[in-house]
């Protein structure tokens, strides 16, 4: 059963940009901090990457995302959503939401479960 489904991936020049969307099914966002992570080719670990708390009220970026990606929600859509500007050759991953209890410092992968099947993002040309 999958708790998230990612979409809005696909290929895009550098400095170009995307925005994807996590929707939750059977999942109260209310409840729960949502993070985006990505995995990038050839690397078996997810790097947590942005994460929004449980009411929406803080967010947390890595360094090298920071004023580029910004996390956001809409919960009447059920969603989380990442919008990417500015893309490097190196954003190039898949990219995947799962939920925990709070946006943990440093975005440890253990600390989320209900894991989507990600979304491709490739940044070339």
């Amino acid at each position: 059963q999958l708790y998230f489904v990612e979409s809005g991936g696909g290929l895009v020049q550098p400095g170009g940009s995307l925005r994807l969307s996590c929707t939750a099914s059977k999942f109260d966002l209310n409840y729960y901090a949502i993070g985006w992570f990505r995995q990038a080719p050839g690397s078996e670990e997810r790097e947590g990457v942005s994460c929004i708390s449980h009411d929406g009220g803080s967010t947390v970026d890595v360094d090298s995302v920071k004023g580029r990606f910004t996390i956001t929600r809409d919960l009447a859509r059920a969603s989380v959503y990442l919008q990417m500007d500015n893309l490097k050759p190196e954003d190039t991953a898949l990219y995947y939401c799962a939920a925990a209890g709070q946006c943990h410092a440093g975005l440890p992968e253990w600390r989320f479960s209900y894991w989507g099947q990600g979304t491709q993002v490739t940044v070339s040309g």
